[in-house]
C-alpha cells in the first residue's frame, strides 16, 4: 500500500516535490481495504442471529503469519472445549501471493480460541487441484487433544451448546481462552463449547500443543 501522509513528509516527499519519487496513492485498493475493516464492523449482527459466529479482528494467535491462501476444510464428529472465545477480522497472504486473485491479499475470517480442546475423528484436507492432501487422527479410543488452539475460518457448521455465554463482548476484555482482541471488536465468550458434526473451511490454524493419535496422511480424490 502507499506511504501514510506523515510517513511520506518525514522523508522529504511531498506533492510539491516531484522529484522524489514517491508512488501516486491507489485510491481503489485503499477504498476496498476500507470496504473490508467495515465489514469485520457489519457482519457480527449476522453471526448472533445464527447463534455461533461472533466476530474479532486481526491480532490473535491464528493471524501471527501470512497466510498460503488456499483453504483448508477441517470436520470433527464432535468438538468439546473449555475457555471458548471468538471475535473477527482479517488475515493476510504474502506479498504479490498468486492466491491474491482481486482480495488484495486479505482473507475476511472468523477466529475461534479454545484453551483447551478435544475432537473426535477428525479430518483436515486441502484442494491440491484434482488430487487432495487428508489428514486423519483420533479415529480410535484416543482422540485429538490441542490447548490454546485458534481457527481463522470463512464457513463453520454444526450443532453448539455453551455454558455461561457471554454475548457482545468488547474483544480487549474477553478472558476464557488467553486472547484479546483490539478495543471496540464485537466478540463472544464462554466457559465450555461443544459442536457436534462440525465442519469448517480455514485459512489457518494454531495450537500451543496438537496431539494427533493415530495420524494418517495421504494423496485421496476425496476430501473430508
Amino acid at each position: 500500500m502507499a506511504s501514510s501522509p506523515d510517513a511520506s513528509a518525514s522523508n522529504g516527499l511531498t506533492p510539491e516535490n516531484p522529484e522524489s519519487g514517491s508512488a501516486p496513492v491507489e485510491p481503489e485498493r485503499r477504498g476496498r481495504v476500507r470496504l473490508r475493516r467495515a465489514a469485520v464492523m457489519a457482519l457480527p449482527a449476522t453471526a448472533v442471529a445464527a447463534g455461533l459466529m461472533v466476530l474479532t479482528a486481526q491480532g490473535a494467535l491464528g493471524v501471527q503469519f501470512a497466510i498460503s491462501g488456499m483453504a483448508f476444510t477441517v470436520t470433527a464428529t464432535e468438538l468439546n472445549g473449555t475457555g471458548f472465545e471468538q471475535f473477527g477480522g482479517l488475515d493476510n497472504m504474502a506479498e504479490d501471493s498468486p492466491n491474491a486473485g482481486d482480495t488484495g491479499g486479505q482473507v475476511l475470517i472468523v477466529t475461534s480460541a479454545i484453551r483447551n480442546a478435544t475432537l473426535d475423528h477428525l479430518c483436515q484436507s486441502v484442494d491440491l487441484g484434482g488430487t487432495n492432501l487428508l489428514i486423519t487422527a483420533g479415529t480410535g479410543a484416543n482422540k485429538v487433544q490441542a490447548s490454546h488452539l485458534t481457527t481463522d475460518s470463512t464457513e463453520l457448521s454444526g450443532d453448539a451448546s455453551f455454558d455461561n455465554i457471554e454475548i457482545g463482548n468488547d474483544a480487549s476484555t474477553l478472558d476464557k481462552a488467553g486472547v484479546q482482541g483490539p478495543k471496540g471488536v464485537f466478540s463472544q465468550q464462554a466457559d465450555t463449547v461443544r459442536i457436534a458434526n462440525l465442519r469448517q473451511t480455514n485459512y489457518a490454524t494454531t495450537a500451543a500443543v496438537f496431539k494427533l493419535p493415530g495420524l494418517k496422511l495421504r494423496f485421496s480424490e476425496q476430501g473430508c
